[in-house]
């Protein structure tokens, strides 16, 4: 099989073969500055719908073994294990195995940790030869290069990779409901609504210089405290990032939460996963891409257009017209789900 070079294999829509027969996440070898050359596609007999789409027959499999998903972020990881979730809920007999990038943060394997009751974990690297060729092997690596990952929404993607027609999955089933399951720190706190500022690029995150207006106005609309991740200068603000160490609080306090204002960032996932009414800012792309099945969930998509299919910028240039958008927004329209109720009661 031919070898890929260096730009090529850490781009590759796919994981990778190395000389010695074991499969690899780029990234691994991106983040570690190893030596990414002599590394060559997986074979064909594991699955790719980017190379070829199939259809999977899981109702006549027993195991499933997907090779490097479903990505390093906590968002695209939500999401990809809801398409895990929809698909064993239509065939409660499956086991999947889920190979993972051993160099992701922490803070995002821990949720897979956290996820135990849907798929085994095995970190990358592994030997080929450890899959079985009898059982569905399917790769999904490297997602952030596959055409149809800035093309589709994302729920969508993952499902379409995994061998499955979207449409035949319904919208409830795309709402992240399984981390209703995950077991979650109890919280003392009272009532509050939750500002969820930063994504993990700053041209997807809420500039510094609006950050009070938007704590203002979700207090003064839902007449609760406001806590967030980060310093905002506002009296019924409070920080509770040292509060939130790692996955397990972060996820519990915006369960916590009465009402969540977020960026196009993993808060809106988790928000829809427990149910959370949210407003959510989208600069580089269409809401629809991220948040059409959350029910509860209102979108603003900032005027932007130069940014839009950005995955992700700190340029200048695309900052300042960022926060451009964000001043020339009239907040007093800021939108909220309706028929919510808010109170400390």
């Amino acid at each position: 099989m031919a070898t890929l070079d260096e730009v090529h294999a850490l781009t590759h829509a796919g994981s990778l073969l190395s000389s010695s027969g074991e499969i690899v996440a780029p990234y691994d070898l991106e983040v570690s500055h190893a030596d990414a050359s002599g590394f060559s596609a997986l074979p064909e007999g594991i699955r790719n719908a980017g190379r070829e789409a199939f259809e999977a027959d899981y109702a006549h499999a027993s195991r499933v073994h997907l090779v490097n998903a479903f990505g390093v972020t906590l968002g695209d990881s939500i999401i990809g294990l809801s398409a895990l979730a929809a698909i064993r809920r239509r065939h409660p007999h499956l086991a999947f195995t889920v190979y993972r990038p051993a160099r992701a943060p922490r803070y995002v394997q821990r949720l897979y940790e956290l996820a135990r009751g849907l798929c085994d974990l095995v970190d990358l690297p592994v030997p080929l030869a450890s899959l079985p060729a009898d059982e569905l092997r399917i790769d999904i690596g490297n997602q952030l290069f596959w055409p149809r990952f800035a093309s589709m929404p994302m729920i969508d993607f993952f499902l379409w990779a995994m061998g499955v027609a979207p449409g035949s999955i319904a919208a409830e089933d795309k709402r992240n409901r399984w981390l209703a399951d995950v077991p979650l720190p109890s919280m003392s706190s009272e009532p509050c609504a939750l500002f969820c500022p930063d994504a993990s690029t700053p041209v997807r995150s809420i500039p510094a210089s609006a950050r009070a207006r938007i704590v203002a106005r979700l207090a003064d609309e839902t007449g609760l405290p406001v806590a967030g991740f980060g310093a905002v200068d506002h009296p019924r603000y409070r920080d509770i990032a040292p509060l939130c160490a790692d996955t397990d609080h972060f996820l519990a306090w915006i369960r916590h939460a009465r009402y969540v204002v977020t960026a196009d960032t993993a808060a809106l996932h988790v928000a829809a996963g427990f149910d959370v009414p949210t407003t959510a800012f989208f600069s580089t792309i269409a809401a629809s891409m991220r948040a059409r099945d959350y029910a509860n969930c209102v979108a603003v998509e900032m005027d932007v257009p130069h940014l839009q299919g950005m995955h992700a910028s700190a340029r200048p240039a695309d900052l300042d017209a960022l926060e451009r958008a964000y001043r020339d927004y009239d907040w007093r329209a800021m939108p909220f789900a309706r028929d919510v109720q808010f109170g400390l009661t």
